[in-house]
Parts: C-alpha cells; sequence; structure tokens
C-alpha cells in the first residue's frame, strides 16, 4: 500500500466520522485527523526526500560501476587510482544501504503509524455508533413516555370537563330541589305540622303524612282531610314534569289481621300506597309512568321503639321526590 492509498484511507475513515459524530467528540475526532494528516505529510516529505536521494545515488552508483569497468579494461590504469576508486565505490554503496535501511525503516513506521491511527478510529467510531443506539433508545423511551403524557393530560382534560358538567348539574338538582321544596311548603302551608312534614335529605324531598291524616285505623281508604292534602300536592308535582314520584305505604309492628285480599301489613301498606297515587293521578294530568307505588310493611321504622307513640310515627305514607337525572347518569356512563 502506498503514501497516497494511506492518506487517501485516513481521509475517508474522517469523513465517516463526521457523518455521526456529535459536536464536541467531532471537534476531538477533526483535531486528531488533522495531526494524522500532518503527520502524513511530514512522512510523505522525508519519503520524497528519501526517495530523490535513492535515486541519485543510484545514478550514482551506476555511473561508478560503470567507470570500474571501463578502468578494469584499461591496462595502464595504476593500482592506486583504482583502489581509491574502489574506497569511493564501497563508500558510496555504503551510504546507499543505509538510505536504503532508513527508507525501509520510515515505510514500516508510516504503516504501524497509519494502522494505529485506523484502529483509534475505527473504536471511536464504534463507540459512537454505540453511543447513538443508546441515545437513540432513549428518545424512543422519551417519545413513549411523551405520548402516554399527552394522552393523560387529555384524559384529565377530559375528566375535569366531565367533572364541570357534573358540578354543574348537581347544582341545578339543588336549586330544582329547593325550589321545589318551597312550592310544596307554600302549597301545603296548612298541613305541615299538622300530621304533614316535608325534609330535604340525600338530594331527595320527602313528604311524610300521618296515618291520622289519611286513615282511619286499619283503612286504606283516604279520607276528606288527607284527599285535600294529596289533591294540592298533586298540582305542585304537575308543574314540575322532571321530578320522579315514589308512594311508600308504612305500618307499625302490631300485626293485621284482615279477610279477603288484605291480609297483613304487607296488603295494607301496599293498598294504602295505591289509594294515595290513584288520588293523585285522578285530579292531576300527571304521567301515571312518574310514579311507582309500594308497600313497605312494618321493615322501615322511622322509630325502632316498641311502645304507642313510636307505632304511631311509624304508620305513615311517604311521598319521596327525585329529580330525573339522566344527564347525570350518561355522563357518569361515559366516563
Amino acid at each position: 500500500m502506498n503514501t497516497k492509498s494511506i492518506v487517501l484511507i485516513a481521509i475517508i475513515l474522517s469523513g465517516i466520522m463526521f457523518s455521526c459524530v456529535p459536536a464536541r467528540q467531532f471537534q476531538d475526532e477533526k483535531a486528531r485527523r488533522e495531526k494524522a494528516e500532518s503527520d502524513m505529510a511530514a512522512m510523505k516529505a522525508d519519503y520524497d526526500q528519501l526517495s530523490a536521494s535513492n535515486t541519485e545515488l543510484n545514478e550514482k552508483v551506476t555511473g561508478i560501476n560503470k567507470q570500474i569497468t571501463a578502468l578494469e579494461r584499461d591496462t595502464n590504469i595504476t593500482g592506486i587510482s583504482l583502489r581509491k576508486m574502489t574506497y569511493q565505490y564501497d563508500k558510496l554503496n555504503s551510504l546507499y544501504e543505509e538510505l536504503n535501511r532508513r527508507y525501509e525503516e520510515l515505510l514500516k513506521m508510516n504503516a504501524s503509524e497509519t494502522q494505529k491511527i485506523s484502529t483509534e478510529l475505527q473504536l471511536t467510531q464504534e463507540q459512537l455508533a454505540r453511543k447513538e443506539a443508546e441515545l437513540k433508545k432513549l428518545e424512543d423511551e422519551l417519545n413513549l413516555k411523551k405520548q402516554n403524557l399527552d394522552q393523560m393530560q387529555a384524559d384529565l382534560l377530559l375528566k375535569e370537563k366531565r367533572i364541570m358538567e357534573l358540578e354543574s348539574m348537581l347544582t341545578r338538582k339543588d336549586s330544582i330541589v329547593k325550589a321545589l321544596k318551597d312550592k310544596l311548603s307554600l302549597a301545603l302551608k296548612g298541613f305541615e305540622n299538622n300530621g304533614l312534614t316535608i325534609v330535604e335529605k340525600n338530594g331527595k324531598i320527602y313528604v311524610s303524612l300521618d296515618e291520622s291524616l289519611l286513615f282511619a285505623s286499619g283503612s286504606w281508604t283516604v279520607n276528606a282531610k288527607g284527599k285535600d292534602a294529596l289533591i294540592k300536592l298533586s298540582k305542585v308535582l304537575e308543574e314540575n314534569p322532571d321530578i320522579s314520584i315514589m308512594v311508600e305505604g308504612h305500618t307499625d309492628n302490631v300485626p293485621y289481621k284482615g279477610s279477603g285480599q288484605v291480609k297483613d301489613n304487607w296488603d295494607l301498606s301496599v293498598m294504602r300506597a295505591t289509594s294515595v297515587t290513584k288520588i293523585i293521578l285522578d285530579n292531576s294530568k300527571i304521567d301515571p309512568a312518574r310514579i311507582i307505588s309500594a308497600g313497605r310493611s312494618e321493615y322501615v321504622p322511622l322509630d325502632p321503639g316498641n311502645n304507642s307513640e313510636s307505632r304511631q310515627k311509624n304508620r305513615r305514607t311517604e311521598i319521596i321526590l327525585t329529580p330525573k337525572l339522566d344527564e347525570l347518569l350518561k355522563i357518569l356512563e361515559s366516563n
């Protein structure tokens, strides 16, 4: 391999490294490449000088050999002249051999230095390739984390939007419940605290009517006073179509001993709830689909005591009013 090929390889390797070495490492490699090129240039100059000297000596040796050959044929040459010429020849030949030796050493040194630089460049390239692979892996991981973060942020924004919608609907529901309670209190002013109570609890309104306001003992026929209260109640409910209505009949724990279709407290509680429901529907334009009638018998007491006062509290009919939450449920189901 000649010097030009070596220099060309070094330049090509440097060009390859330029495309992938990060800025700081590239500067270091560039400095090393420039030093290697400088060393190569110096060695090439030495090589050219030695080559020129070698050529010149070859020419001199060739001339001397010709002279010696001619002198040897010349019988008139003196022994002294011949020894002098031989001495000069030996001296020149020794110098020629020394130059050849130095020339060979220079070639070996150039090859060794070039191999060293090539090896270092290859190692550096391999290290940079590994670093690039590591950086690519980190970049992919960061991109994945960024995508996950973007998705989490989008989900969070969506949840915040839904929470705001829920809060808005809950606020509106609370307003509806409060407004309805105020209307009921106004409409049933003459009955409230006289066998009738209106309580707001857990986002619902509980209109509780004592047995004494609606029924005679053991009966499920609503009396005139109770009917008047139910008619006024139905007018308010008619004006609020977004309110669901649950009518629950409750008894005390004293066993009801009846005959025919009404035999026990379950039957009695169902019949009372149904009687109240029919009066509400008969005296309003309320959609029957809004109302549910249920008998709870003795199993949901207000007062767990086992005395006459407790039993009196437990004998009641409750009308539970709940704002419709269809939109709210849709939001919750979409989460």
